[in-house]
Formats: structure tokens, C-alpha cells, sequence
């Protein structure tokens, strides 16, 4: 009579820190970037731009011109082309960054940036303030909750955080 092996339990995760060195870490946080994640809060700075502006539209019409300026950019596009102090540390440790959690990073960032340019699409095409007034404040409500999301990733937040955020 054979046995049938038992599962064993699921080993947990090693965060992405854990094969760095303390001097790599430590180079890491010096320059704000999580060194268990590889990623810095500095690129969520690109998306609060266009909220920023977006949140404006309602009361002055006029930024609606200004978020028509904004651009989309990747993580390496943002950090070249920022002040960053070490923006080439930055993009080389986002490419060494854990696959999966990278992945989930990218996933929360294209749909932001998605959702932007659809909205500046049609902020484009519209011809009347309130039109463009309830396009910013539809594009608000859904991007804030990502940047928080994208947020959490970067500084090593739990799923279930990014996940409940991404439901709510």
C-alpha cells in the first residue's frame, strides 16, 4: 500500500530585502527608496500631479488646459527625466524589484495611467466647463484610491490592503 504524500505548508514569502546586503539597503534608504520593495514614492508624484490639477477643474475651469500638458510616463521615463538624486539607482533597483510584486505595481499604475488618458481624451473633445468639471471629478474618485494602492505596494503593504482598496 502506497501513501500519498501530504502537502507541506506553504513556506512564507521572502521579502525582496532579504538578499540584499545592509549596505545595498541601506544606499536604498538613504536615496527613499523601500529597500524591501526596490521602489520609491517619488513616481507617485507624476499621478498626484494630474489629481492635483484634476481636483482644481471644478472651481477653475481653466487648469483643464494644464492637465491637458500632462503626459504619461513609465517608472524609468519619470526618473529620467526628474531631479532625483539617484534616479539611475531608482530604475535599476525597480528592475531588479521582485517580479510578482513589480507586476502588481505595473498593473495598479497602467490602470491609472489608463484611466488618465481616457480622461484627457474626452476633456479634449469637451466643449463645456461642467462637462470637464464632471470628468475631473469622476477621474478623481477612481485614480486616488490607486495612488494609495500603489503606495501600499511600494512600502510593502499586505495584499489584502491592496486589495480591499482596489474593491472600496
Amino acid at each position: 500500500m502506497s501513501t500519498i504524500p501530504l502537502p507541506s505548508a506553504p513556506s512564507e514569502p521572502t521579502p525582496p530585502s532579504a538578499g540584499i546586503d545592509a549596505a545595498r539597503a541601506a544606499e536604498l534608504k538613504a536615496a527613499n527608496i523601500n529597500p524591501r520593495t526596490g521602489l520609491a514614492t517619488d513616481y507617485l508624484n507624476h499621478f498626484n500631479e494630474a489629481v492635483m490639477l484634476l481636483e482644481m477643474i471644478p472651481d477653475i475651469p481653466e487648469c483643464a488646459e494644464d492637465f491637458l500638458q500632462w503626459h504619461p510616463l513609465s517608472y524609468a521615463e519619470h526618473f529620467t527625466a526628474s531631479n532625483f538624486a539617484a534616479r539611475d539607482l531608482a530604475i535599476e533597483a525597480y528592475e531588479t524589484a521582485d517580479v510578482g510584486m513589480r507586476a502588481e505595481f505595473d498593473n495598479i499604475t497602467g490602470t491609472m495611467t489608463a484611466i488618465l488618458v481616457a480622461v484627457h481624451e474626452a476633456m479634449r473633445e469637451a466643449q463645456q466647463d461642467g462637462t470637464r468639471a464632471k470628468l475631473a471629478l469622476q477621474a478623481t474618485g477612481w485614480v486616488k484610491p490607486l495612488v494609495s494602492a500603489a503606495g501600499g505596494i511600494i512600502n510593502g503593504g499586505s495584499e489584502g490592503d491592496v486589495e480591499y482598496i482596489m474593491t472600496h
